[in-house]
């Protein structure tokens, strides 16, 4: 028998942060918007312009509705909607690369990094652009030209304004212009310091260390790093300084230029142009965890300044969690800052040594649940801020957005993917976030902007840093707010076989979103051209019949047209000539749901081919025949045995594989090339022989850290469990080997299953046959699956009654919490052949949550149908040690004898509890 341990990893971890969430057992989900106030998301549509660009960070969209975008090695390119291409129309000499603390050169963040235009660009045709100019001088400059047509004219360039860096361990650039209503430019600076030295405030005050010290920049009133600036550009290419910035003019040891203050990396900001008000996302530090008498769980920030203001940074993050003031010579911590009379004494502070109060963040997450703000949900972070949506400002617009979104900010998380519409009352006050076209799916936005004909614009700078990626989209959303497509589906009974091939199609499904009459037209098209010589067959009917009799590769396209003439269209293709071979897989004898460690499972595949022939013949060979037995994650196991499914090897994943593709690596590392982190095969041949690597990598991988590729630093992941990150280092490891194909097996014989597995056991068995008629080769498999005997409670996908289910983060299931008697977990079809008992692991929680236990009832067909056994009486947790209060207990109970497949029913009973919670059931092991 297996431990019950596998299936119960992060258990504890998972409960805690559920019921800590939701409070005593208890749920009330309030949804944050009137539903009926919602636009149908179906009325917006994402329309990709270009794609696959090379690093994207920033775009303004002109009168015209061209897109000017620039990229981050110098590419300043432009689309065009009247050709609908995109092409380069200027290359900045931009410099790319820092120098870390060994001298070697690596890819920065520097570049080409922000752009917009003039507000009066009509008349002047003025372009903004903020970059790292290449050379020996470390600084980026905020520069403008003149765009003469499609032409960037260099030879008009103004450098409005130089901001002194550093690019040795560095970092850090901000880089985005926006404008008020006023003419006053905006520009975000980040702080330019690395974070490589520690993992929460860089404030080494050390000889020497000042590029580990963000107070000289961030925290310096004189400096223009880490800043959001306010500047009024004037028509000779330079600028002067607006009354209201944080500092007066004169003001000594400051810069005027200073709207704003205290920020880390403000990468993409936004100003109202109604109110006036600043927005920006601060991308935070990488701590995973509080550290005593050092500072607080990293935090990113979504920002508003309604004035100028100092917004903490390094001494505090969120909402003003203070830093300790640690003395990085002698190791030793001091006072908590303070946010009312923040005090700046470094040695490489230039600036005021009393600063500005801190100000709160307007919102702030950490990359593990957040019970302040749960719709930001868990994972990687950084923060970006977009416009704000006035319907006035696209009068005569094309495309207006509805009315709901007047006056919303539109905020955007580039790790996570997602975009938010934020709300705000008259005085500035937040009032509701959502999320905005949470079905949409977004890889990395990192700008957004609204065009004139009232679309929104979004840049998506794709999966991984520092390269061209082939996600990597500029796109636009529309919203159509009249008569909408039909939306269409299209199948056919059977899209190969021989002739004379009979087949139904089929328009079942479709729809028109405005309740419109529909009209059908079907086309037969042979895709050599026309019907065999007779042109097109048509077809009226929403549903017909169509006999395909010479042999052919077709294409039958289905247009459906609305009452007002809106038109859409699909297509199905069809092979008529070559009959799909036909492959059964089956386990000869024994139980069919579920395989056993060290018990031999017998199995026997069967090909025929109308063409070929088949293996009972002999005219097909047991060699042409692929078997393969590999082990799978169950959540992601085919969970049931279809003829000529089309099987795809990317479907095989391990559990660490599978729980990497559910996270946020791929932004920063890449299987065999580096990224801003190591390819996961240096990672492995580093570590192969290194017998506590699983353990360190995966507390890494949790708790963040840095220093052991170069300057790189590992982000905290503590919304990971400790099992779950040691899966991912496991697989990882793995990578060091040259992989080998599985072996195929004999389409007919017995498999022993390994011990010690803990995912499903998936049999393909596979036949390409040879083709007929001149049409190429179909092929068929069968794949079968056999589960763990460890099953969790949460991994049904069936319909059960009165539980809760929590999703964190990458687990695999959710948690199931039995909220009241009477309520059940159904699994739909298992093989009940030979079990004979079932052991149940099941937490009963007292404390704070007086659980009132219960018993677990097997019934099989239905919650009534026949009891085949039930637990004794579960009993609540008595220990008063919090660390034992998720402690499972186990309960075993052996079953009335029962063959065949049923619907299997585990039903939560305690007639006595009223309307209190039962107990958290973990798993269930079957035993033969």
């Amino acid at each position: 028998m297996q431990s019950s341990s596998y299936s119960l990893r992060s258990y504890r971890t998972l409960t805690v942060l559920c019921l800590g969430a939701i409070g005593l057992w208890s749920y009330s989900a309030k949804p944050l918007v009137d539903p009926g106030d919602l636009p149908d998301e179906n009325r917006f549509t994402k329309v990709v312009l270009a794609e696959k660009l090379n690093e994207p960070l920033e775009m303004a969209i002109l009168p015209d509705e061209r897109v000017l975008l620039v990229e981050r090695h110098g590419d300043v390119r432009l689309y065009s909607p009247a050709t609908k291409q995109i092409k380069t129309i200027a290359t900045i000499p931009v410099s790319t690369k820092y120098k870390d603390k060994e001298g070697n050169e690596t890819e920065a963040e520097d570049g080409l990094l922000g752009v917009n235009i003039d507000p009066n660009f009509e008349k002047n045709h003025w372009v903004y652009l903020y970059y790292s100019p290449a050379g020996a001088e470390s600084k980026n400059s905020l520069t403008r030209y003149e765009l003469r047509g499609d032409e960037l004219v260099l030879s008009s360039k103004k450098v409005l304004l130089d901001v002194a860096t550093q690019r040795e361990q560095c970092c850090h650039t901000g880089g985005s212009i926006d404008w008020d209503r006023d003419g006053n430019l905006y520009l975000s600076t980040g702080d330019n310091t690395s974070p490589r030295a520690t993992l929460y405030a860089p404030i080494d005050e050390r000889p020497g260390r000042g590029p580990w010290d963000a107070q000289k920049s961030s925290g310096n009133t004189n400096d223009l790093r880490g800043k959001i600036l306010r500047i009024h550009p004037e028509a000779d290419g330079t600028y002067t300084i607006p009354d209201g910035n944080l500092f007066p003019k004169g003001t000594p040891n400051t810069r005027p230029e200073i709207y704003t203050m205290g920020h880390r990396n403000p990468y993409r900001i936004s100003v109202d142009k109604r109110t006036g008000y600043v927005y920006w996302g601060d991308v935070g530090p990488d701590a995973g965890v509080d550290s005593v008498g050092v500072g607080p769980t990293a935090e990113d920030e979504y920002n508003q300044a309604q004035k100028p203001g100092n917004f903490g940074w390094p001494y505090f993050v969120g909402d003003n969690k203070a830093y300790n003031d640690v003395d990085f010579a002698s190791n030793k911590s001091g006072a908590k800052f303070d946010p009312a009379h923040p005090v700046n004494d470094s040695p490489n502070n230039t600036g005021l040594r009393d600063l500005p109060p801190a100000q709160p963040a307007l919102i702030s997450y950490t990359a593990g649940e957040t019970k302040k703000f749960p719709l930001m949900g868990s994972g990687g972070r950084s923060a970006m801020a977009g416009p704000t949506y006035y319907k006035d400002d696209f009068k005569n617009a094309k495309r207006l957005f509805p009315d709901y979104y007047n006056g919303k900010v539109f905020m955007y998380e580039w790790m996570r993917d997602m975009i938010l519409a934020v709300s705000f009352d008259g005085k500035g006050a937040m009032t509701k976030m959502e999320r905005f076209l949470p079905n949409m799916s977004f890889s990395h936005p990192i700008d957004m902007a609204f065009g004139p004909n009232g679309d929104l614009y979004v840049l998506e700078y794709g999966t991984g840093w520092f390269l061209k990626n082939d996600d990597s989209r500029l796109v636009r959303i529309e919203f159509n707010g009249g008569n909408r497509k039909p939306n269409i589906q299209i199948a056919a009974s059977q899209t190969a076989g021989a002739v004379p091939l009979k087949v139904n199609l089929s328009s079942n499904g479709t729809k028109d979103f405005d309740g419109d009459a529909l009209t059908y037209q079907w086309k037969i098209v042979s895709q050599a051209g026309g019907a065999k010589g007779d042109g097109p067959i048509v077809l009226t009917e929403p549903n017909p019949t169509f006999t395909f009799q010479k042999p052919g590769q077709y294409k039958a396209i289905l247009t459906v047209t609305d009452a007002k003439g809106l038109k859409d269209s699909r297509e199905v293709d069809i092979m008529a000539g070559n009959q799909p071979p036909q492959v059964t897989l089956d386990v000869a004898k024994g139980n069919k749901s579920f395989y056993f460690p060290g018990q031999a499972i017998a199995y026997q595949v069967k090909v025929t081919d109308k063409e070929d022939g088949s293996l009972a013949n002999g005219r097909i060979l047991p060699k042409q025949v692929l078997v393969q037995a590999t082990y799978q994650d169950e959540a992601n196991a085919q969970t049931k045995s279809e003829s000529g499914h089309k099987f795809s090897e990317a479907t095989y994943l391990s559990t660490g594989q599978t729980l990497m593709e559910k996270s946020d690596c791929k932004a920063c590392h890449f299987t065999d090339k580096k990224s801003v982190g190591p390819a996961f095969t240096d990672v492995a041949k580093r570590y192969k022989n290194d017998a506590n690597a699983v353990a360190s990598l995966s507390n890494k991988i949790i708790k963040g850290g840095g220093g052991s590729w170069g300057d790189a630093i590992m982000t905290a992941h503590p919304q990971l469990a400790m099992p779950d990150a040691n899966e991912i280092v496991k697989y990882i490891l793995t990578l060091s080997d040259k992989k080998v194909a599985s072996p195929s097996l004999s389409p007919q014989g017995t498999y022993m299953p390994k011990e010690n597995e803990k995912g499903s056991l998936v049999f393909r068995a596979s036949y390409k046959d040879k083709g007929a008629n001149g049409l190429p080769p179909q092929m068929a498999d069968q794949v079968l699956v056999l589960r763990n005997p460890l099953v969790a409670m949460g991994a049904s996908s069936s319909q059960s009654k009165g539980i809760t289910l929590f999703k964190m983060g990458t687990q695999p299931y959710p948690l199931v919490v039995v909220m009241a008697s009477d309520t059940y977990v159904q699994f739909d079809q298992l093989d009940l052949t030979g079990i004979k008992t079932m052991e149940f692991a099941v937490a009963v929680p007292k404390a704070q949550l007086i659980a009132v236990g219960g018993r677990i009832e097997i019934r099989i067909d239905s919650p009534n149908g026949p009891l085949l056994g039930q637990t004794e009486e579960l009993l609540p947790n008595t220990s008063n040690d919090p660390a034992d209060m998720f402690k499972p207990s186990m309960a075993k109970v052996s079953i009335t004898p029962t063959t065949g497949q049923h619907n299997l029913y585990f039903v939560f009973k305690n007639e006595k509890a009223g309307k209190s919670p039962l107990f958290v059931p973990a798993t269930v092991q079957f035993s033969n």
